[in-house]
């Protein structure tokens, strides 16, 4: 847990932070939010269950609102 607290503060220092809320709040980031279930990616990421997280993302990944979502993730990221 400690490293995605030091994520989040390191995005809030760069002032990235805002603009990852508005891509989770975007059309495609709703759409995400409805496939997912939210409990089981919480719980998954306080046990550190690494597997079960790296299967809820390729869920994510193959579905073309994952896709755009994660390129506009990346291109943030980048600059």
């Amino acid at each position: 847990m400690q490293n995605l607290e030091t994520i989040g503060r390191e995005l809030q220092r760069s002032g990235k932070a805002e603009e990852i809320r508005r891509l989770a709040a975007s059309e495609d980031g709703q759409k995400l939010g409805r496939i997912l279930d939210g409990k089981a990616v919480e719980q998954a990421a306080t046990r550190g269950d690494a597997e079960a997280l790296r299967s809820m993302l390729e869920q994510v990944l193959h579905t073309e609102e994952g896709k755009r979502l994660a390129k506009n993730i990346q291109k943030l990221m980048q600059g």
